[in-house]
């Protein structure tokens, strides 16, 4: 299997593919808000579109081990990684396969100012309100719908990190 530039483009013709992604939050002016990259244009898979950050994991790899990995590679930042919250599936037209992403509660370990987007994966980020979340991404996004159960859990006191 040859690998391109983009993960999300390598040829995995009917195979299964596992994705984690962290749902990182954090209080801003009162309001609880998550870290939202957004997607290169250039990318062939769901181009410009908000996203929770992290990625494919590598076969063998722990999972939580490799979202930190996926965090760091695409924004130079760590990260504590907490329980996942919710769990979906999706074909990805261009490489061909069945992922299975889980997504986790996580928060930067590194300030901020730290941040330094991987141009080939992100052109850009944003902190989102729950509200913000319903104008960024279609009411189809399996995303949005791991986005606002987040948000839900967060006000149920359910969330547990570390």
């Amino acid at each position: 299997m040859s690998k391109v530039s983009h993960d999300s483009e390598t040829p995995a013709h009917g195979k299964q593919v596992i994705s984690a992604c962290a749902f990182i939050h954090d209080t801003i002016d009162g309001e609880v808000k998550v870290f939202l990259p957004r997607r290169a244009d250039t990318k062939k898979f769901l181009p410009g579109v908000f996203e929770l950050p992290g990625g494919h994991i590598d076969f063998g790899e722990d999972i939580v081990e490799g979202l930190k990995r996926e965090v760091m590679e695409e924004m130079g930042m760590r990260i504590e990684v907490g329980d996942p919250f919710y769990v979906f599936t999706y074909v990805n037209e261009i490489k061909g396969s069945h992922s299975i992403e889980v997504d986790y509660f996580a928060r930067f370990l590194d300030p901020i100012e730290n941040l330094r987007l991987n141009v080939e994966d992100h052109s850009e980020w944003h902190w989102a309100s729950e509200t913000d979340i319903l104008n960024l991404l279609p009411a189809t996004d399996n995303e949005r719908a791991a986005i606002l159960r987040g948000f839900a859990l967060i006000k149920t006191g359910k969330l547990i990190l570390g």
